[in-house]
């Protein structure tokens, strides 16, 4: 039941994946809140109407979006000013849908299709040359959602190759 809930809960999420609810992603946000353990009011990217989707689904008076956990902003996407782009792959590793490329001492530019405007790029950036700019909308929730996973298991793949080449050397 539960895990029904979770998922219907989940559908009904931005899919930005930016932690801002106090979780690593919308899904797990999403069980919180079917379990209980979070409240409705902690996604900004969903804003006040997306509190009044899940207070629909959970029927649960709506509420205002607590302040607590940031402001509602329109959709964005990340752009990085090429030119000043050192390399160093920080925003590559942030990025929670793998929409950033490039290489270690080349410049990286963000797939604007595939970013969620998380903003998870712009605090290990060391040359600041991230910056938002407006867009229609966020991508698709699917393909957001999709995407989150897929990052996820290419890190516990690493994770685990990475586990058993130490083990080899010891």
């Amino acid at each position: 039941m539960t895990e029904e809930l979770a998922r219907r809960i989940d559908a009904l999420l931005p899919q930005t994946q930016c932690t801002r609810c106090g979780y690593d992603g919308c899904r797990p946000y999403a069980h919180a809140i079917a379990s209980g353990e979070a409240d409705i009011d902690q996604c900004p990217p969903g804003g006040d109407a997306g509190v009044e989707k899940l207070a629909r689904l959970l029927n649960r008076p709506a509420k205002p979006l607590n302040p607590g956990f940031g402001a509602y902003a329109p959709p964005s996407v990340a752009v990085i000013d090429e030119a000043a782009c050192i390399g160093c792959t920080k925003c590559i590793a942030a990025c929670p849908v793998d929409a950033i490329v490039g290489a270690s001492k080349l410049m990286h530019t963000v797939i604007a299709s595939w970013c969620t405007g998380c903003e998870l790029c712009i605090p290990p950036c060391p040359v600041d040359c991230i910056a938002m700019a407006s867009t229609a909308a966020l991508p698709d929730a699917d393909l957001s959602r999709r995407r989150h996973d897929e990052h996820g298991a290419r890190i516990a793949r690493a994770a685990t190759e990475r586990s058993r080449l130490l083990e080899s050397y010891e």
